[in-house]
C-alpha cells in the first residue's frame, strides 16, 4: 500500500465518523419529529427519583469494574502501582474516551501521562491499551452473540439493513471469540511481535478473566439505562441487554465520539410504534447524563486535586532542596579548608 493511499484511507476513516453523526442526526429528526422538547424535558422529570439513585449506582459499580481492565492489563505485563493510581487512571481514562471517542488517542494520552509518571515503560503502556481494547472486544462480543438469541426476530423487521447489520455482526462477534480463544489455546506461551513491541499470547485463563471482566462492564452500563427506561417500557432485561450492547457496539464502530446520536437511533428503530418515542429519548438523555456526564465531572475533580497536590508536594521537594544546597556547599567548603 503506498504512502498516498494510506492517508486516503486514515483521511476516509476519520471523515467516516461524520458521515455517521449526519446519518444518525436526520434518523433522530425522523423519529423525534413528532414530538416537542418541551415533551422530552417531561419524559426526564417522569423519570421515578429511586431509579434515579439506582442508575447511579450501578453507574459507580460499571466505573469501578472498568478500572479492573487496567489492573488485569498491569497484571499482563507484570507491573505494578498502587491499588488507587490504577484506579485513578482506569476511571479517568474511560471516562474521558467515553465521552471524547477514539479511545486509543483519548484514554491512551491520559494513561499515558500517569503511568510514565508511575515508572511504566511507554512499551508496556501500549501493551496495556491493547489487552484493555480485547477486553472490551471480548465482553462486548459475548454478549452480542447471547443476545442475538435472546432478541425476538420481528424487532427489526421494518429495517432490513438493520437486520442485516445484526446478522453480519452476530458471524463478526462469533468468529472474534472463537479466533481470540483457539489462539490462547493452541498458542499460549508464544508471542506475536508487531514493530518493535512483542506481545505474549495470553493463557486460556485470562481470556476467561477477561471476558467475564468485560461482561459485567457492558451489564453494569446496560443497568443504568434499563432504570432510566424501565418505567416507559416493559423488556425483558435479557431482550433488552443484547439489544443495548449491539446499539453501544454500532456507536463505537461508527467512529461518532461517544457514540451521540447513533446510540439513540438504533434503540429508537427498535421500539415498537406504539412506544412514545419522546419518553424513550428522555430516557436516554437521562443516561447519558449519568454515565458519561457526572463521571467525567467526578474523576476529572480528583484528577484536579491529584495534579494541584503533586504540584504542591513537588514545590515543597525543590525549597527544601534549595535549602539544603548552600548548606552543604557550606559545610564541604568548611572541610576543605580544615584539610587545607
Amino acid at each position: 500500500m503506498s504512502a498516498k493511499t494510506k492517508r486516503l484511507f486514515k483521511k476516509l476513516i476519520s471523515y467516516s465518523g461524520i458521515f455517521f453523526f449526519v446519518l444518525a442526526a436526520g434518523m433522530l429528526w425522523w423519529q423525534l419529529r413528532d414530538y416537542s422538547l418541551r415533551d422530552i424535558a417531561h419524559a426526564i422529570l417522569d423519570i421515578p427519583f429511586s431509579n434515579l439513585v439506582f442508575a447511579c449506582f450501578a453507574c459507580l459499580a460499571g466505573y469501578v469494574v472498568l478500572s479492573l481492565y487496567d489492573y488485569l492489563a498491569l497484571n499482563y505485563i507484570g507491573g505494578k502501582v498502587t491499588w488507587w493510581k490504577w484506579m485513578l487512571a482506569g476511571m479517568l481514562g474511560f471516562a474521558i474516551s467515553n465521552n471524547a471517542g477514539h479511545a486509543v488517542v483519548s484514554g491512551g494520552a491520559i494513561r499515558y501521562r500517569l503511568y510514565t509518571r508511575w515508572r511504566i515503560r511507554g512499551g508496556d503502556i501500549l501493551k496495556m491499551l491493547t489487552i484493555s481494547g480485547i477486553t472490551y472486544f471480548l465482553g462486548t462480543s459475548a454478549i452480542v452473540v447471547i443476545g442475538y438469541f435472546l432478541i425476538p426476530r420481528g424487532i427489526f423487521e421494518n429495517s432490513v439493513g438493520v437486520s442485516m447489520g445484526l446478522n453480519t455482526l452476530f458471524i463478526f462477534c462469533m468468529a472474534v471469540l472463537l479466533a481470540y480463544f483457539m489462539t490462547t489455546i493452541f498458542f499460549h506461551k508464544k508471542s506475536i511481535k508487531i514493530g518493535q513491541i512483542k506481545f505474549q499470547i495470553p493463557s486460556i485463563q485470562m481470556a476467561c478473566a477477561q471476558t467475564i471482566l468485560g461482561i459485567t462492564d457492558s451489564v453494569l452500563a446496560g443497568l443504568v439505562l434499563y432504570a432510566c427506561m424501565s418505567p416507559f417500557v416493559q423488556i425483558p432485561f435479557g431482550t433488552f441487554i443484547g439489544l443495548f450492547v449491539i446499539a453501544q457496539s454500532t456507536g463505537v464502530f461508527s467512529q461518532v465520539p461517544g457514540g451521540i446520536g447513533v446510540f439513540e437511533s438504533v434503540f429508537l428503530v427498535a421500539m415498537p410504534d406504539s412506544i412514545d418515542k419522546a419518553s424513550i429519548f428522555g430516557a436516554l438523555l437521562a443516561y447519558r447524563i449519568i454515565y458519561y456526564v457526572l463521571p467525567l465531572i467526578g474523576v476529572g475533580s480528583l484528577f484536579f486535586v491529584y495534579e494541584r497536590w503533586l504540584r504542591s508536594r513537588m514545590k515543597r521537594w525543590l525549597n527544601e532542596a534549595k535549602e539544603k544546597i548552600p548548606a552543604k556547599i557550606k559545610s564541604l567548603k568548611s572541610e576543605i579548608k580544615i584539610r587545607k
